[in-house]
């Protein structure tokens, strides 16, 4: 059963708007949660996955023979243990293991390493001693291939072609178009003109826990996998797949989940862990196989945030009016797609920006390398787009002598513009609002207080001339929910328990993830308030694919607004069920939100989201010009919600979203060479601690309600991490009078641009 929201969702009148404890809040506390690691049997075998280490290499010889002989070791699994030696989630273009032949039934060539954390095998020993041994005792040599360290190697008119598979001549795999408008009467109308080359940085994750999981063949006969991740349903479809199993021969549970922020959307050790547990199970061997990486593998081993660069050339009248844009993006895609080719989406949409553009030619796209694959970060694309629209949105105020915020208003999408891809946006578009209130929180029209001087070399030369102030402001607009034509949809089961003439109690099942966030706690609040029942009186089952409806990823922003209406929608059917007698009353929904269109081939014309959420913020910093160190005093970020349905979980996503922009903005550099990941550690791979955390944060909640979102919530998880960057490096020319283009602002790269 499917339906759209567009009809207003009940009054909120207890739970939804509280912030009762969170569900996990004791157990988190007290250490007695279950995270993946923690669930592991005495008995458990221990795996380890062992990489190729190899970024462009062709197997030609693999020999195990030597390590399955070794002490205490159970088995090693290859190529030749999978039955579909395939995966990925938007495209199947990875193997599973490379292999010295085609195995099984799959369309990917799996002889060659395309990446150094390509899975060459998968060791089950007694010990992590015994699976360290054999990883070392396999005997394999490669033939070296060319590497693609980065986008102008892959794009050199001799590259080598990573996937010929795909019938593509280049190594530009994913292009998308926008054209619109008549771009020679545009810039004729121009009376400014800013034009700048971005690069944007790779991300890595850092999530608390790194991967670790454990697979067994349940009493059912399935083969069954403790994992963290995002979408559980998905993760059981791709396990599937490779083993060539029916869906409903594979379950997929999630414990406690320590963090995920995308980088568990596409799989790591699930497909692996499934084939050993599958294969050992077949020889008589029941015992469950566990595997835990380190934070070193963890690094490697998974995909981050895309690097990349934007050309941008952007022109606006007199009046300050955008009258043309022209934009080319190339995004790093690494060595597989993962989810490259919807993360170009967002990236190419959000080039012009939140603004009304009457004439664009953008163009974008994906380029395979050899380097660590990128893949779903927090914006998803998003804010690379962002950091170039809104750089150019501050050049041009700066160049026609209008304020930042002045610009903005002049330019705004509002209800009823027509969006950079010709579709009207959809309802509920909120950012003049956002953009108000942000600006007089900010009180951005007011003269900066005079900063006090923090560089630890101030006691040396106090003078505070080399002290420099300033003030920068962004915004940014960002998909709920998935884009461009994806299956979408959130199933959720209600059922009502009692005798009397109401219900007393109800089960809830959701398979949607939550990774930290609270969602489950949220979840259960919309839950109540949809049934009458107090928060007390809902028993909950999460994330386990044998109970519980597929929900869709934890990903882009939409978990609160499918899960909330997926919820209103099994509590109508329950609530119908009791009306007839049923007892227990049971209530299935499947939420299906109005569709999207994919971007057409040649002028992007499409309805590409059917939801957005709106962002706005405001930083003051001071930089040492003698030492390049930067201080952000304080940020503003001022986001509309919808509807907050637990107040306190929203504040913690803005507050814990600004540390994780704060770091891509200031610190987090990860060096990739050749195919390599560099720096693949926390001591040199810099997360902010809290010393490092922007000293003052106020973050401005609105509560407009989203018409198509329940009880009028809207996405917003992602938001934070939309504006902030721009908002930074213009806040830095505020104070320096030069524009940097790129990140991090270590202090070496400050300095280098100062001189």
């Amino acid at each position: 059963m499917s339906a759209d929201a567009t009809t207003p969702p009940p009054v909120s009148t207890t739970s939804v708007g509280a912030a009762p404890l969170r569900l996990d809040a004791h157990d988190k506390v007290t250490g007695a949660a279950t995270y993946p690691a923690d669930r592991f049997p005495a008995d458990a075998l221990v795996g380890k996955v062992v990489f190729t280490d190899q970024p462009h290499a062709r197997l030609t010889r693999l020999d195990v023979r030597a390590a399955e002989a070794l002490p205490g070791v159970v088995a090693v699994f290859t190529g030749r243990d999978v039955p579909v030696n395939e995966y990925g989630l938007t495209m199947f273009d990875q193997p599973v293991f490379i292999a010295l032949e085609h195995t099984g039934r799959s369309t990917v060539p799996c002889d060659v390493s395309r990446w150094e954390a390509d899975h060459l095998a998968f060791v089950v020993a007694e010990t992590k001693e015994a699976a360290d041994a054999a990883a070392r005792a396999i005997d394999v040599e490669w033939e070296q291939l060319p590497i693609l360290g980065d986008i102008d190697d892959a794009l050199a008119d001799d590259a080598v072609l990573l996937h010929p598979e795909n019938g593509e001549p280049t190594n530009s795999y994913t292009n998308y178009k926008i054209r619109k408008g008549d771009m020679d009467a545009g810039w004729a109308k121009a009376a400014a003109v800013v034009e700048a080359t971005y690069e944007v940085p790779y991300q890595e994750h850092a999530y608390l826990q790194p991967e670790a999981g454990l697979a067994y063949v349940d009493d059912d006969g399935r083969v069954t996998v403790e994992v963290a991740g995002q979408w559980t349903h998905e993760d059981r479809e791709q396990i599937a797949h490779a083993l060539d199993l029916p869906d409903d021969r594979v379950r997929v549970i999630y414990p406690a989940i320590g963090g995920a922020f995308g980088g568990r959307e596409d799989t790591s050790i699930q497909i692996v862990l499934a084939v050993a547990a599958q294969q050992l199970h077949a020889r008589g061997e029941n015992r469950p196989v566990s595997v835990q990486w380190s934070r070193e593998e963890s690094i490697v081993g998974h995909h981050k945030r895309h690097r990349g660069r934007i050309h941008a050339k952007w022109g606006a009248d007199a009046d300050g009016k955008i009258v043309a844009i022209e934009s080319e993006a190339w995004l790093d895609a690494g060595a597989y797609n993962y989810t490259s080719n919807k993360v170009l989406g967002n990236c190419h949409l959000s080039q012009a920006g939140p603004y009304e553009v009457p004439n664009a030619h953008i163009d974008s796209h994906a380029v395979y390398t050899n380097a660590v694959p990128g893949g779903a970060f927090r914006g998803f694309g998003g804010p690379q787009g962002s950091f170039v629209s809104e750089m150019q949105m501050n050049r041009l105020a700066e160049a026609l002598g209008i304020d930042p915020v002045e610009i903005r208003r002049r330019n705004t999408l509002r209800d009823g513009s027509i969006g950079i891809t010709q579709a009207p946006l959809p309802p509920g578009v909120t950012l003049p609002e956002v953009l108000e209130a942000c600006a007089e929180a900010a009180q951005f029209d007011q003269p900066l207080p005079d900063a006090e001087p923090f560089s630890p070399f101030a006691s040396l030369a106090p003078a505070t001339d080399d002290l420099l102030r300033g003030r920068g402001f962004a915004c940014a607009y960002k998909n709920v929910g998935f884009s461009f034509g994806f299956p979408e949809r959130c199933e959720a089961e209600i059922i009502l328990h009692g005798d009397g003439d109401t219900p007393e109690w109800a089960e809830f099942f959701h398979a949607g993830a939550d990774v930290g966030q609270g969602a489950h706690t949220a979840f259960v609040q919309m839950a109540a308030e949809a049934t009458g029942l107090p928060i007390e009186s809902v028993k909950a089952t999460f994330s386990d694919t044998s109970t519980t409806g597929d929900s869709g990823s934890a990903s882009a922003s939409r978990l609160t607004f499918m899960a909330g209406n997926s919820i209103l929608g099994a509590a109508e059917e329950a609530e119908k069920a009791w009306r007839n007698g049923d007892r227990p009353a049971v209530g299935f929904f499947r939420y299906v939100p109005p569709p999207t269109e994919a971007l057409d081939p040649e002028t992007g014309i499409c309805q590409p989201n059917f939801s957005y959420g709106y962002v706005a913020q405001a930083v003051e910093l001071t930089v040492d010009r003698r030492t390049g160190h930067i201080v952000v005093d304080r940020v503003v970020s001022t986001h509309d919600v919808g509807k907050a349905i637990n107040p306190e979980l929203v504040i913690g996503q803005i507050d814990g979203g600004l540390a994780q922009a704060h770091g891509y903005t200031m610190s987090e550099r990860l060096r990739v060479a050749d195919g390599r990941v560099l720096n693949p550690r926390l001591s040199t791979y810099l997360i902010p601690g809290i010393g490092d955390m922007p000293t003052r944060i106020d973050a401005v909640v609105l509560e407009l309600a989203d018409p198509r979102g329940p009880w009028g919530a809207r996405g917003m998880a992602e938001m934070p991490m939309m504006a902030y960057a721009p908002a930074v490096l213009s806040a830095l020319h505020d104070a320096t009078g030069v524009w940097f283009d790129t990140f991090p602002l270590t202090p070496d790269v400050v300095l280098e641009r100062l001189a």
